[in-house]
């Protein structure tokens, strides 16, 4: 872990209550609106005021941000709410302030609170400190913009908490993460009554459901497997780092791998004809491949009825690596949970002919310029849909 992120982590915990949030377009000012500083959810509101505020009224409170243990800002938090407006933002940070500007989409801004006026502020900027941050809070990625439930005693609604208790009892260690994923979407359908017309319908708002079931899940696990462990002291300090590592490489892992878990049965209830992992050059291996390896590596297939997709939690640093895995794919496209990267990043992914897919509901969190160049999940599959009715059918079947 990098020292802002050890920092940011031990400074979270400290706090009376704490935030995290994707660095959007909207917030530095890119999309072109009147106004620019961190946009807060609704849902947060309690970080900075003891009531709610009513619409109608203007309100404009000092604070004071320290800043990567280094530096502080005199900002203000104010609330919009005279006219049409209803939103809530941090502002005022000074000249050569650096984590303000189209280089920042994409960052994680994690906020502490320690009073009424004083924060403690980081701005997590690898892919590996963002993993790394959601994987010690064990957070859904779907579940930023919001207080961050630092002592993890928030419980899901009663149906699904029932049927997440129910799986969990089913084992003594950890499963595989494919049952994991799994057991994770079979609760969430069961307590939300999903049914494959939803699965097609709406993949974008199901998949994001299934990820956050699934952080509940493991949550619930973690409880089960590790509570005799913590409830009795460690014998010294490498057991307990061993131990603290374990269940970060965990948590990491387990993420990267149901992502790629909940796509592919969202594929299959769609009926898209598809292959995981499969060889290309270079022994390089595509997340999907759509149709399958064996289109992919008979020349005379169309090429421009091949698709590829990588999929990947994070992506600012990450996302060079899905170039070269299938050099017969001129474009290529790549799902991701990130809420935002900058316009140089995007501008640099649109010159390597390469397409982010991501839930509908981040769309907006991307510069306006560029969403025409990104789909949502609903879109994908109707684009590999629209390729496969056009392929000759014999490749596949032979």
């Amino acid at each position: 872990m990098s020292e802002v992120l050890n920092l940011a982590i031990s400074k979270v915990k400290q706090s009376k209550a704490a935030l995290c949030k994707f660095i959007t377009a909207n917030d530095t000012g890119s999309t072109g609106g009147h106004q620019c500083g961190y946009h807060i959810s609704k849902e947060a509101w309690s970080m900075f005021l003891d009531v709610e505020p009513a619409r109608g009224n203007n309100i404009d409170i000092p604070i004071r941000i320290h800043w990567q243990g280094a530096f502080d800002t005199d900002s203000r938090f104010k609330y919009y709410g005279v006219g049409t407006r209803n939103e809530y933002r941090i502002t005022r940070f000074g000249r050569g302030f650096d984590f303000l500007t189209d280089n920042n989409v994409g960052d994680l801004l994690v906020l502490a609170r320690f009073d009424k006026d004083y924060y403690e502020a980081f701005v997590l900027q690898t892919d590996d400190d963002i993993d790394d941050f959601f994987s010690f809070f064990n957070l859904s990625y779907d579940k930023t913009n919001q207080i961050i439930d630092i002592a993890q005693t928030e419980k899901p609604e009663q149906r699904l908490l029932t049927l997440i208790s129910e799986f969990v009892a089913q084992y003594a260690d950890f499963p595989d993460t494919r049952i994991m994923a799994n057991g994770a979407r079979l609760c969430f359908n069961k307590a939300n009554g999903i049914t494959t017309h939803n699965i097609v319908t709406t993949p974008d708002e199901v998949l994001l459901g299934w990820l956050d079931t699934e952080y509940t899940l493991f949550k619930f696990m973690e409880e089960k497997v590790y509570s005799d462990i913590t409830a009795k002291p460690f014998p010294d300090i490498d057991t307990f780092v061993a131990m603290a590592n374990e269940v970060l490489n965990r948590r990491k892992s387990r993420a990267g791998k149901s992502l790629e878990h909940h796509l592919a049965d969202i594929f299959t209830h769609n009926e898209l004809i598809f292959e995981e992992q499969v060889v290309t050059e270079e022994n390089k291996k595509p997340d999907f491949l759509f149709p399958n390896g064996k289109c992919y590596h008979n020349l005379s297939f169309p090429g421009e009825l091949l698709t590829m997709l990588g999929a990947k939690t994070t992506c600012k640093d990450r996302w060079r690596q899905v170039l070269n895995e299938a050099d017969r794919v001129d474009d290529k496209y790549l799902f991701t949970l990130q809420q935002g990267i900058s316009s140089n990043q995007l501008k640099e992914m649109q010159d390597y002919h390469l397409h982010l897919v991501v839930p509908h509901k981040y769309l907006t969190s991307f510069p306006k310029e560029y969403r025409s160049g990104i789909c949502d999940l609903s879109a994908f599959i109707g684009l590999v849909k629209e390729r496969q009715e056009r392929m000759p059918k014999h490749y596949i079947f032979a």
